[in-house]
């Protein structure tokens, strides 16, 4: 029986864009700092064989420091660890895969051509191919046939299965089906996929290992597989420092505070999360400068969003004879006219402020 590990889309030295620079840095760290937590799971897991299916790197443009962890990490493995490059660390001359010397046990696939790689002592063989620009539009898995030579053949490729036209290495069912392969190990996609059996060859992504940014949201990690002669079975293993999580909470006759408290699990101080406040309020709106004061030391990163409606019995007076009646009947034009949720919020919000002139208050 063999062990192996499939993991993808690491995206080092990711900019972390929507967290404030210091956090940015340490979630950069914290990534890089995978790598070392990665290798000692390799070590103490029986764990015979690592397959990285590209995308390890965000861009060319890497500090030497990561180039440096990842190397230490992957020679740190012990074992076979084969990569294929994607589209945002393909391969070329340039790229941070052709910087330096690898560790010996590191097999990188360089060429947009299926290559082929013996392990004898494993029973095994591994396939792969490269990326070798940012978009790859012709099917590297094309034509391609397993040998039968005795050894179980698995591949690891970065592409999009089932996209028949996208620019990223698309790889139809049929070609998998067709290929002869036990297993085919993806990267691409940054949601997890369960494994699925095409044919006689079982596929599947791990998703990223770590979630950038609350389109990632959820549990990441990657894939420990078993394969013990033609029989592949697949555990996926959580390994992620922090979360992304998004909610959706309704306020609705509620205190805010503790409506979002109401529906949190035990611990989220290590987590990212985005907060959506639904549901209607008087005229006042929510205080998001002071829930944020008051939640935020209870995760790692808070984004509040209002997405409140105004209370109808706000809309009710309307219909009196007074300034404040005209304002709110034209904004209740304005309302009914909206075509999407967005209009309907800056209308709410000219509601708000609206109100808060005519009576001499602070919005807060």
């Amino acid at each position: 029986m063999v062990g192996f590990l499939h993991a993808a889309d690491f995206h080092l030295d990711s900019p972390f864009a929507g967290l404030s620079p210091e956090r940015a840095a340490e979630r950069r760290r914290e990534n890089r700092a995978l790598l070392g937590r990665m290798a000692e799971y390799v070590r103490c897991s029986s764990i015979d064989l690592v397959l990285l299916s590209g995308d390890l790197f965000d861009s060319g443009s890497v500090y030497q420091e990561t180039w440096e962890q990842l190397s230490r990490a992957l020679g740190d493995m012990g074992c076979p660890v084969f990569i294929a490059p994607g589209n945002h660390d393909f391969w070329s001359p340039s790229s941070p895969y052709a910087r330096g010397s690898w560790p010996d046990n590191v097999h990188i696939f360089s060429s947009a051509r299926v290559e082929a790689v013996p392990l004898p002592e494993l029973g095994v063989s591994v396939c792969g191919a490269a990326f070798t620009a940012p978009e790859q539009t012709m099917p590297l898995l094309e034509g391609f046939r397993a040998e039968k030579d005795g050894l179980v053949p698995l591949m690891v490729l970065h592409g999009d299965l089932g996209a028949a036209a996208s620019p990223y290495n698309p790889i139809s069912h049929e070609q998998v089906s067709a290929s002869g392969l036990a297993y085919l190990a993806l990267g691409h996609i940054h949601q997890r996929s369960e494994p699925v059996r095409l044919g006689a060859t079982w596929c599947a992504y791990p998703g990223c290992p770590e979630g950038r940014g609350f389109d990632e949201l959820g549990e990441k990690g990657f894939y420990h597989g078993t394969i013990d002669g033609d029989d592949v079975s697949l555990r996926f293993v959580p390994f992620a420092q922090r979360r992304y999580e998004s909610l959706e909470v309704d306020v609705s006759d509620q205190e805010p505070a503790a409506a979002v408290e109401a529906v949190l699990p035990p611990s989220t101080e290590r987590d990212l999360y985005r907060i959506a406040l639904t549901g209607e309020t008087d005229e006042r709106g929510i205080d998001l400068s002071a829930l944020q004061q008051q939640l935020g030391p209870r995760f790692y990163d808070l984004e509040l969003l209002d997405r409140t409606r105004i209370r109808e019995d706000v809309w009710a007076r309307a219909e009196e004879d007074s300034l404040r009646g005209l304002f709110l009947r034209e904004l209740r034009e304005k309302w009914d006219r909206a075509s999407n949720d967005e209009e309907r919020e800056t209308v709410t919000q000219a509601v708000r402020f609206g109100l808060a002139a005519l009576d001499h208050r602070d919005l807060v």
